[in-house]
């Protein structure tokens, strides 16, 4: 076996190797190893670390290599042979190495559900210790590139991933709508917390990046989310609600029925009562055109009789819009609770409506102005009576709070409601 003279390594382009061991391992103490700019070289004797070498021309001799003598029993001077392997280990800091996490699945804390997500972005790593790098990763290899790296420490990586997103975004309540904004934070958090794992393998983490955090859509889960997803984007620029918009398809394919003579007589009038045209009076607020501002009371069929009328006892509890914010809030709220307007109802639907309105919004029934309102369903009464014109409460006798209009009995000086100071004589 010829032994070998000279040992170096000339990397190829286009593919990045983290470490390449030279196949001969016959050396003699007149090799000449050869290392080139950040390349680190290491020999392995029987097992044993038997030097490290940095740039440069290097003899192997026992003066740089002083285990040979115990290795081998080597004495000083002439050409002696031994065996070791030498590695080559580039200690250049690639930029490329993408990554990216199959689906997730997180609490979001803008939609209040379960949302399938994927997370993609880049990372580069330097070699900071080679001989960990070796023993830990590399072993009985022959070459260790950035494609090894990446299918080796696909399930780690990944996992360790996925489980600092979600941290992330649960504790400090980051939706999906606003995740974006909150890369740059999130990169940095994900650096800390993978830099232990990159440095027990002997890299240093030099940079992380997310560049994006999406729905996945490679899954029917996701589709369904991002369909509902454009389906509520479009309904809040249009105005209108999701009955609506069933009830516009209902619609829809009974005036086809109608236009093509499937559906007869019935389903043409069927379409024409949905859009409107056959509402209670022959108006067209009861129709599939009525706002959205009259939503659908939470108590459901319960809270009618068998002849469909309301039980006029208890007070129906629904959402309706804010007429100064159009934010809802139950009509069982004396004020909006996002901006504090007054909750002026309709009499016959419940619509909020403006102080100044004189017809409602909705519905279109004449508004009159209240110099008070029952305490217990808080429906405005225009006169001071002795029973409520909505649900028949017995109200009681006495002068109105000048600030909220509620009934004060004949001994109070203080509004029990708002805490205004009662103006009238006891």
């Amino acid at each position: 076996m010829a032994i070998i003279d000279l040992v170096r390594w000339s990397p190829q382009e286009g593919k990045t190797i983290y470490a390449w061991r030279f196949p001969e391992t016959n050396l003699s103490t007149y090799t000449q190893l050869l290392v080139q700019e950040s390349q680190e070289a290491v020999l392995f004797s029987k097992g044993q670390l038997a030097g490290k070498f940095g740039p440069g021309k290097h003899t192997l001799n026992t003066e740089n290599l002083p285990i040979l003598r115990k290795l081998y029993g080597i004495p000083f001077g002439g050409k002696n042979p031994f065996m070791a392997e030498v590695w080559f280990v580039n200690k250049l800091q690639p930029y490329n190495i993408d990554w990216k996490t199959d689906s997730m699945s997180i609490h979001d804390a803008d939609y209040n559900t379960q949302l399938p997500l994927v997370s993609k972005g880049r990372y580069g790593l330097k070699i900071a210790d080679a001989e960990k790098f070796l023993i830990k990763i590399v072993g009985t290899k022959s070459e260790f590139s950035q494609d090894d790296l990446t299918n080796q420490f696909y399930g780690e990586f990944s996992t360790k991933t996925k489980s600092t997103i979600v941290q992330f975004m649960l504790k400090r309540r980051v939706g999906f709508k606003s995740i974006s904004a909150h890369l740059d934070d999130l990169s940095q958090y994900l650096k800390m917390s993978m830099m232990s794992f990159w440095e027990n393998l002997g890299f240093e983490l030099t940079q992380f990046y997310i560049t994006n955090i999406d729905i996945d859509s490679s899954t029917e889960a996701g589709r369904k989310v991002l369909d509902a997803i454009s389906t509520q984007s479009a309904m809040s620029i249009t105005g209108h609600t999701w009955q609506q918009e069933k009830m516009f398809d209902v619609a829809n394919n009974a005036v086809g029925s109608f236009s093509k003579g499937s559906g007869g007589l019935i389903g043409g009038l069927v379409a024409m009562n949905m859009m409107g045209g056959l509402g209670s009076g022959g108006g067209t607020g009861t129709g599939v055109m009525q706002p959205q501002f009259n939503q659908p009371a939470f108590g459901g069929v319960g809270n009618q009789d068998l002849q469909g009328q309301h039980d006029q006892t208890t007070p129906q509890i629904r959402e309706v819009y804010c007429s100064n914010c159009s934010k809802k809030f139950s009509n069982t709220h004396r004020f909006c609770p996002n901006c504090g307007n007054t909750y002026n109802p309709c009499p016959k639907c419940g619509t909020d409506n403006d102080s100044k309105a004189k017809r409602c919004v909705s519905c279109g029934t004449q508004l009159m102005v209240a110099n008070a309102v029952c305490p217990n369903c808080n429906t405005p009464i225009t006169d001071i009576n002795s029973f409520c014109g909505n649900c028949g409460k017995q109200q009681q006798t006495g002068d109105a709070c000048n600030r909220c209009g509620t009934i004060l009995s004949p001994n109070v000086k203080f509004c029990p409601k708002c805490g205004a100071k009662r103006t009238g004589s006891l």
